[in-house]
């Protein structure tokens, strides 16, 4: 990797003050498991490297009457040792248990699994969000593309990578955000969908940070299910989280979100209203898998994340019902 300036600021100010006004200028060090990865490829060249581990108060989970507060600095681990939070929110834990490597676990932060870069092979090897080939066309499409998006439409087919964010959409948490000005944005509204290579996966300026997240203890039935290739560490095909309000034995509302088959965690509506209203059975759940596959234009080779997604659902829906 390049030779970089290494800062240690000890509060939010002064970490917001060492950032720079371009993306490229600085990169936030939190855990590490992924900046650092982009460095040594010469994916990320940062002139100055912002350390935010020395940063007091951002490494709690706190209630606050009707709200749960997790600070950008909790570790994964720590999502999966705070037995209120799997008590509140098993999806969220349930989500955190999917990444299997203990020393992921350990090192891995709250806020960098929100602002993590794309996993998708070419934008890893150099040839940017979009991934275009030397002729200017887009190389998704035409190549291997089996970890790829099956919505969203482009230009952007890589997948969101963030293990927690489809949990805490369908819970309706929100992003603490630090910079010159203070601001609060739901998880929903903080993903982005790229239109071009000089955009980023979220609504982040280049100095702003993730302080934390705030998440209603509103007694949701919730739950997430992913389906991978293997236990050891990888990142799920397809995941999948629902968060149920339920009315005696009836759905009242729903909120379903996707993983790893769009650009940013997709909302999956038609699945959402296919529940409303219905008693939760294996037969109300299986349609809900199904309408949650509307929309889907898969590519060539990763049609079978339709089938997926449709066992994520049900599944997700069935293990929220039964907590």
């Amino acid at each position: 990797m390049n030779n970089f300036e290494y800062a240690n600021p000890t509060s939010v100010k002064e970490a917001v003050g060492l950032l720079g006004s371009k993306w490229g200028e600085t990169e936030i060090i939190a855990g590490g498991t992924d900046v650092l990865s982009l460095m040594k490829e010469y994916i990320s060249t940062p002139k100055r490297v912002v350390n935010i581990k020395s940063i007091g108060g951002l490494n709690q989970i706190k209630k606050d009457g009707d709200t749960v507060s997790i600070g950008a600095l909790v570790t994964l681990q720590q999502l999966l040792d705070d037995e209120h939070l799997g008590h509140w929110f098993p999806s969220l834990k349930q989500a955190a248990e999917g990444v299997t490597s203990p020393q992921i676990r350990a090192m891995g932060t709250v806020g960098g699994d929100l602002c993590q870069r794309p996993r998708c092979w070419y934008y890893r090897a150099g040839f940017g969000l979009i991934a275009r080939g030397p002729d200017g066309q887009p190389l998704v499409p035409r190549g291997d593309n089996r970890y790829h998006a099956i919505f969203g439409g482009g230009p952007a087919l890589f997948v969101s990578p963030s293990s927690l964010g489809p949990a805490l959409i369908a819970l309706g948490a929100k992003v603490t955000i630090s910079g010159a000005k203070d601001r609060s944005v739901s998880v929903a509204e903080f993903f982005v969908a790229p239109k071009d290579g000089e955009q980023r996966e979220n609504v982040l300026a280049p100095n702003e940070i993730v302080t934390g997240i705030t998440i209603p203890a509103g007694g949701l039935a919730n739950a997430t299910y992913e389906v991978r290739q293997k236990e050891a560490l990888d990142w799920p095909l397809v995941a999948a989280s629902v968060a149920i309000k339920m009315d005696g034995k009836q759905v009242q509302s729903a909120s379903v979100v996707l993983g790893h088959v769009a650009p940013t965690p997709h909302r999956a509506s038609a699945a959402e209203a296919a529940l409303k209203g219905k008693i939760i059975t294996e037969a109300t759940a299986e349609a809900a898998g199904k309408a949650a596959t509307e929309g889907a234009k898969p590519l060539s080779g990763n049609a079978y994340k339709v089938r997926l997604v449709q066992t994520a659902v049900k599944r997700a829906v069935l293990r929220a019902a039964q907590a």
